[in-house]
Parts: C-alpha cells; sequence; structure tokens
C-alpha cells in the first residue's frame, strides 16, 4: 500500500507516480510528510538568508528550479523538475517554460519601469507563479519564498509574513490566503498585498 494523503482546502493532491517519488519510505501520514518538508524548507531558507543574489539569477527558470529542489531534495526525487502531469489548477504541463519565462520577462520589465512598487510587485510575481504551478507540488510554499528573496535580496526590504502561519493547515489564515488568491486570479491584488504584509 503506498502513501495516502488527506489533502486541505486548496491543495493538489499527487498522482500515483508522483508519490512513488518519495525518498523516505517509513512516511506514512500526512503529518510526517509535512513535518519532514518543513525540516527541507526550513534547510531552504537558512541557504537563502545566507546567500547574495541579484536580480538577473533570481529571474531566471535554473533558480526557481534550484529553490524547489533546495526545499524538497531531502523527501522528493523530482524536486526542482517541472510537474510532468496536469492538475485542476494551473497551465497545461507542455505551457510550463514559456509561462514561467514570459512571467520573468515580465518581472525584469516591471522591475526596470518601476511599473509597481516593490510591495505590490513581489505579491504579484507570487501569485502567477503558483498559478503556473510548474511542480507537482509544493508551489505555494514555493512562490513564497521565491518572493521573500526578491523582496528581501533585490529590494533589501522584510520578508512577507504571509498571514504568520505555515497556512498548511486548514485555519482561518489558509482560508484568508485562498480568497486572497481567488481575488487576485479576477485581478484584484488588494487582499494579496494585505496578507502578505498581515
Amino acid at each position: 500500500m503506498g502513501l495516502e494523503l488527506d489533502y486541505f482546502r486548496g491543495q493538489t493532491p499527487l498522482d500515483e507516480e508522483e508519490k512513488e517519488g518519495l525518498l523516505i519510505p517509513t512516511i506514512a501520514t500526512r503529518s510526517e510528510l509535512d513535518e519532514f518538508e518543513q525540516q527541507n524548507i526550513e534547510h531552504a531558507i537558512q541557504w537563502s538568508i545566507g546567500s547574495s543574489f541579484n536580480l538577473g539569477t533570481v529571474l531566471t527558470e535554473d533558480f526557481v528550479r534550484k529553490v524547489h529542489r533546495r526545499m524538497f531534495d531531502e523527501v522528493w526525487s523530482w524536486a526542482g523538475e517541472f510537474r510532468k502531469t496536469n492538475k485542476n489548477i494551473g497551465v497545461d504541463r507542455w505551457q510550463i517554460p514559456l509561462a514561467l519565462r514570459l512571467l520573468l520577462e515580465d518581472i525584469k520589465y516591471w522591475h526596470e519601469n518601476g511599473t509597481y512598487p516593490p510591495d505590490e510587485l513581489v505579491p504579484r510575481f507570487k501569485h502567477r507563479l503558483v498559478s503556473i504551478h510548474c511542480f507537482a507540488n509544493g508551489n505555494g510554499r514555493h512562490s513564497r519564498l521565491m518572493a521573500d528573496i526578491l523582496i528581501e535580496k533585490i529590494y533589501k526590504l522584510p520578508v512577507f509574513t504571509w498571514g504568520s502561519a505555515t497556512l498548511s493547515n486548514n485555519d482561518d489564515a489558509r482560508s484568508t490566503y485562498l480568497l486572497a488568491v481567488k481575488a487576485a486570479d479576477k485581478g484584484d491584488y488588494s487582499l494579496l498585498l494585505a496578507f502578505g504584509r498581515s
């Protein structure tokens, strides 16, 4: 019997083939998986804190994949690889590289032309990145760390609080976050901008 997972509202289920990429065979429950993933993510956060990045490095496909790999490489064999299946959200799997490249080019343009202030540009980046849904798992967490790297390393501003919650629980913070994302899906970023700094 393979890994059986319960999913919170808004989480994208893993396919059976994706579950086979689990590197720790003793994991049997959602709470165990969450614990191991969180430890892996903490290592990635420490790496990002201790590193210097410039805009040309951060806004590349290689870096986007590298951050995901650092966040999940101790748990999933496919960490840092674009998903190979279509999901209930995100672009078609074949469109991921193009959609990501367009996003990264837009962010460079917005940055160079001062289209948005940093506290608006970065949540817009986070939202579009999670909307592409590059990876089989961890897209929300990945997009938030990417946003934090961008705001801290490029704009020299404090990282976002994202409601001061892990957002992996089925609680009020997660509900508020999902409402903010759904509003941003319709072009209203006000809730996401407020949530980022709440």
